[in-house]
């Protein structure tokens, strides 16, 4: 899917349906440029704030099942709501922007529009949200639950130890012990390692 623009309305094709009278307020009143973009690796979403008479920009990843883009167009009305109180005052992840999350999430689980396990983790964190969904390891568990899993794809720490597996830029890894937060894994072609997130998606060699 490449970048495009589309209209709010059509927002609803992308979110729980039961939330869209819950969100669409916000975009409106902050006259939001929402665009759908292809799956990116390191990003889910992306904020741009207004400037030289463009408008506030967000992006989120097409390829989020309903709940994990719902959460994610939340962590970036967050910055765009920080950023019209303070403009550039503040940190990017500071404590203003972990407030604001932490109230949309708390608005939009007040009107229980989550299934409980996902209610349970967002709860959970809501006192220091993570700077991304993609480093809060215990949500992008549970929202793995909603997505449609191809059937040879895990997580590297599925994989057991001693196992290959494929990554996204098609190069095979043996899988390793775990170290701290992370995995070791060695690269088969040049015995490199590397460490992965635990919960990086691969391709099981069988």
């Amino acid at each position: 899917m490449s970048k495009q623009e589309v209209e709010i309305s059509s927002l609803s094709d992308f979110i729980p349906p039961e939330t869209y009278h819950l969100v669409e307020p916000f975009l409106l009143h902050y006259k939001v440029h929402l665009t759908i973009t292809r799956s990116r690796a390191t990003v889910l979403g992306d904020y741009r704030n207004a400037v030289a008479g463009k408008a506030h920009r967000i992006s989120v990843n097409g390829n989020l099942n309903a709940y994990a883009f719902l959460i994610t167009l939340l962590h970036e009305l967050a910055h765009l709501i920080t950023f019209e109180q303070h403009g550039h005052r503040v940190a990017s992840h500071g404590k203003e922007w972990k407030g604001q999350f932490a109230a949309l999430l708390k608005h939009f689980l007040l009107n229980n529009v989550f299934p409980e396990d996902i209610k349970k983790q967002l709860t959970a964190s809501l006192q220091s949200p993570a700077a991304s969904s993609c480093a809060d390891d215990g949500l992008m568990r549970v929202l793995r639950k909603y997505d449609n899993v191809k059937q040879d794809h895990f997580l590297v720490e599925e994989i057991q130890q001693g196992a290959c597996f494929q990554a996204k830029n098609g190069k095979i890894y043996r899988r390793e012990e775990k170290i701290r937060k992370r995995i070791k894994a060695v690269e088969i072609e040049t015995g490199r390692v590397y460490l992965f997130s635990p919960i990086y998606e691969v391709i099981k060699i069988t």
